[in-house]
């Protein structure tokens, strides 16, 4: 079964709420109608009415039954400002959070947050830095994961693999680098995708030494102590980690070595590189970036994305929130 048609299958008729704050982006509001008439999340559009229904009106798409919200005309705003000072702990006062809630990215992630939607798909008018500072700020990273990461699914025909971190973590310490292995053995799982789990080296099982492997090898060491179900191993190589005939060579002994699903970089400049390669060389389709550690589901969307790649993005978002 392709991918994503089984992670429709996971949420159709489930009703999940996205929010998407671009609302006058006709690639979004291509997408919402789309989910909308598939009945596999329940969208709501930010932005002013007329407008929005404008904007749509010229693209001949039909809003019928898809909820609009516009930020400065909202019944609930009152409840919502308190709700975001507090949630800010004294770092905002009531009118900069007043001012802050007419940005679409803010309201939408504070609705995330009260529960008024389970996730937001955000980015194709906006910088990274616009999606992910909200969400950083309101939204938060869970118990136990200090940094939020990105990770992306690569795709050949029937091959399926995770790359991480590709995208927010310039150079996480080992601590950082065992958390996103297990946020991306979660992820991995939602995609169907075995959580055979490689922490990637210029080193396999100590064949050079440096800072570099060591922070690597730590890493391996506490990613197993937080999830001891996931089959988790390094410091690897590639060649060690995918090929079973290096595996038996260079770590025998390794149970993910040869059998590598998720390939967990040392730090972005490699995992940007890495994915990039396959993506080109390879000719991998490179689905993301997934934000992982989050406490609620924030989509970054590319600036150069196309209405499919909304479509594909709000399904994995609304699968996300189906994890534990």
């Amino acid at each position: 079964m392709d991918m994503f048609e089984s992670l429709s299958q996971k949420i159709a008729g489930k009703k999940i709420k996205i929010v998407f704050p671009e609302g006058l982006e006709p690639r979004i509001l291509g997408a919402v109608v789309r989910l909308k008439a598939e009945d596999l999340v329940e969208p709501i559009v930010i932005g002013n009415v007329d407008a929005v229904k404008e904007a749509a009106k010229g693209r001949g798409f039909r809003l019928n039954g898809i909820q609009i919200i516009d930020p400065a005309d909202y019944a609930e705003i009152d409840e919502m400002v308190a709700s975001f000072v507090a949630r800010r702990n004294g770092k905002l006062t009531e009118e900069q959070a007043r001012k802050l809630l007419l940005d679409e990215n803010y309201f939408g992630t504070m609705m995330v947050h009260m529960g008024l939607a389970d996730g937001l798909v955000s980015g194709a008018v906006h910088s990274t830095g616009d999606t992910v500072r909200p969400a950083l700020q309101i939204i938060k990273t869970k118990p136990g994961v200090s940094r939020t990461s990105g990770a992306f699914i690569m795709l050949r025909g029937t091959e399926r693999f995770l790359f991480a971190d590709c995208a927010i973590n310039i150079n996480p310490n080992a601590q950082e680098l065992a958390e996103i292995a297990v946020e991306s053995a979660k992820t991995a799982e939602m995609f169907d995708i075995q959580p055979n789990v490689a922490l990637m080296s210029f080193s396999t099982k100590g064949s050079a030494a440096s800072p570099e492997v060591d922070k690597v090898v730590e890493a391996t060491k506490i990613a197993k102590e937080l999830a001891p179900h996931y089959n988790i191993d390094g410091e690897l190589q590639f060649d060690a980690a995918f090929s079973e005939v290096v595996a038996k060579q260079k770590a025998p002994g390794s149970t993910v070595a040869g059998k590598a699903k998720v390939f967990i970089f040392p730090e972005i400049q490699s995992g940007n590189i890495g994915y990039k390669i396959a993506q080109r060389f390879g000719g991998f389709e490179a689905v993301g970036p997934i934000l992982q550690g989050l406490n609620k589901p924030i989509s970054d969307l590319s600036r150069g994305c196309n209405e499919e790649d909304v479509y594909k993005t709000a399904i994995i978002t609304a699968n996300q929130t189906l994890l534990d």
